[in-house]
């Protein structure tokens, strides 16, 4: 569940959202969400009398652990690729964007 959220939010977050910090937040918002949903379905199949659970009795899943966070790294990427792909996209294309005062002010003098 948490790798479905990674690819389908991470990249249009960075992409389609201005700030990077907004889409970050949505991001870690809807992945920490999911991440204990799926969490607690885990548990409670491990819990239940299951024939395949997901943890056995007594064993830390620390695997578990290093592959969430892998994912949650993951997703954090592909927010700022999302983002840098936009930004690109709009240095190349027909809107200029201005750093500063100066430089706007700079481009439009035909001096």
């Amino acid at each position: 569940m948490i790798a479905v959220v990674t690819v389908l939010l991470a990249f249009p977050l960075g992409y389609f959202m201005r700030s990077r910090l907004a889409a970050g937040t949505t991001y870690a918002v809807a992945y920490l969400w999911a991440f204990v949903f799926q969490t607690l379905y885990l548990t409670l199949d491990s819990l239940g009398d299951s024939s395949n659970p997901a943890f056995e009795a007594g064993d830390f899943p620390w695997q578990y652990g290093v592959v969430t966070l892998a994912i949650f790294g993951v997703g954090f990427g592909l927010v700022n690729l999302g983002h840098w792909v936009k930004e690109r996209s709009s240095r190349t294309g027909t809107r200029a964007i201005a750093t500063s005062g100066n430089a706007a002010a700079s481009a439009n003098s035909t001096a």
